[in-house]
């Protein structure tokens, strides 16, 4: 098949959605498919390079960190895309280059998959003027998303969502277009790698870290959304409590909300506990993960959530909010558990950290719940639905035939009876 990917983020942007790009399109070209990808430049000059087509933007980061615009122009690689005739299009943001997906694919006559990636009830604090703070402004804005998310998905024939949570909130948004749960795969392999006992030490102390020290690990992007705070708060507290181990907080990533976040530790004390080391190479990540002992989250913006995926891969027991992303992904006591209140938080990683054996159970429980979110389960499920939409829209399009010429031979016929009255 010839497949194309549209997308607003593309590396050397590190966020979910470019891991799911990026996966899926490694695994369908290992399979034998035509890949190519269209994303926005980081500057205003449009290129091609190895089959990933950059469409000059502008910059908007006043709104949102790396966030670009498409101004209105004719442009030469449309065309291209146009005539290469792809037999599906796979878009994956709602904005930019969602309109050229939407052209692209109406001009090859071929099926517009989407996959719904972001909850936007969650990033409205980033609009300039936003009333969100107030109740009826949040209800307002909320029910501006809902119409938004309708109208976007009315112009594709298949929705992806990535869990059932994602397919829930766009029921209730009334979206009639229909909606298949297919969880974002990662590349298994690059967290299967184990770091050697004296290496992990070796990586800890250059960070600071004591070899008696108990590592609660966060990774990911830095940002208000993310509740990071929350995390702080709760070690705050912890480090007040009579525990039978010494703690670290290792924060790995960068973002918007990093200069808020270290005014807060200053403001808890706790400057001499928590390490923020800044942003990592992609090809870093699954080595920081294994530094932790324990990988904690409080998010509730996710649809998925790949970073839980990650930990659990590099054998690392989770601990995080409770949210409904992750039904089926962490088991209470299995491989991880999931919090409501500080005193649970506190009282899961008690369980956790007292016994180190326990805690190395949950990594092998861990790493065997992440089997079910490879790169080749994702791919497969992606695969098996672009056929089937290919199928379905030619059966909509031999129904249109069959029925246009139905009408056309009954009103040749009206025609031939009036004649001959």
């Amino acid at each position: 098949m010839k497949i194309l990917i549209t997308t607003d983020w593309y590396k050397p942007i590190v966020n979910g959605v470019v891991t799911s790009v990026l996966n899926l399109k490694k695994e369908l070209e290992e399979r034998g498919h035509e890949v190519r990808v269209l994303t926005l430049s980081r500057d205003y000059h449009s290129y091609e390079e190895d089959g990933v087509y950059y469409i000059k933007s502008v910059n908007l980061e006043k709104i949102y960190p790396n966030v670009r615009a498409v101004l209105p122009h004719r442009e030469a690689y449309i065309q291209e895309l146009i005539q290469w005739n792809p037999d599906v299009v796979h878009s994956q943001c709602e904005f930019m280059t969602f309109s050229y997906a939407v052209k692209i694919s109406r001009k090859c006559n071929c099926p517009l998959l989407h996959t719904y990636h972001t909850i936007y009830e969650d990033y409205l604090h980033y609009l300039p003027g936003t009333f969100f703070q107030y109740t009826k402004g949040a209800a307002l804005e909320k029910k501006m998303v809902a119409k938004f998310s309708k109208a976007v998905l009315k112009k594709t024939q298949q929705v992806i969502a990535p869990t059932k949570k994602v397919e829930e909130l766009l029921k209730n948004y009334e979206v009639s277009e229909p909606i298949s749960v297919i969880p974002t795969g990662i590349d298994l392999k690059r967290f299967q790698e184990v770091l050697s006992k004296e290496e992990r030490n070796r990586r800890r102390e250059a960070l600071g870290i004591s070899q008696d020290s108990k590592v609660l690990v966060s990774i990911g992007r830095l940002a208000k959304e993310k509740n990071l705070e929350e995390i702080l708060i709760y070690f705050q507290k912890l480090t007040k409590e009579e525990l039978t181990f010494k703690l670290k907080l290792l924060i790995v990533g960068d973002g918007p909300d990093r200069e808020r976040l270290e005014g807060i530790v200053k403001t808890l004390q706790l400057q001499e506990k928590v390490i923020f080391t800044g942003m990592v190479t992609p090809e870093e990540v699954a080595q920081y993960y294994q530094l932790g002992d324990v990988f904690v989250c409080a998010s509730n913006s996710e649809t998925q959530g790949i970073t839980y995926i990650e930990a659990l891969a590099s054998g690392i027991p989770a601990l995080c909010r409770k949210d409904a992303c992750l039904d089926s992904v962490i088991t209470d006591g299995y491989n991880g558990f999931q919090y409501e209140t500080y005193e649970f938080f506190k009282m899961h990683l008690q369980y956790i950290l007292e016994r180190e054996e326990r805690r190395v159970e949950m990594g092998v429980c861990a790493r065997q719940t992440a089997k079910l979110y490879s790169t080749w389960n994702f791919c497969t499920m992606a695969e098996r639905l672009y056929k089937e939409a290919i199928v379905s829209k030619e059966r909509v399009q031999v129904g249109t035939t069959v029925e246009n010429l139905r009408l056309s031979f009954s009103w040749s016929r009206r025609n031939i009876l009036r004649r001959g009255a």
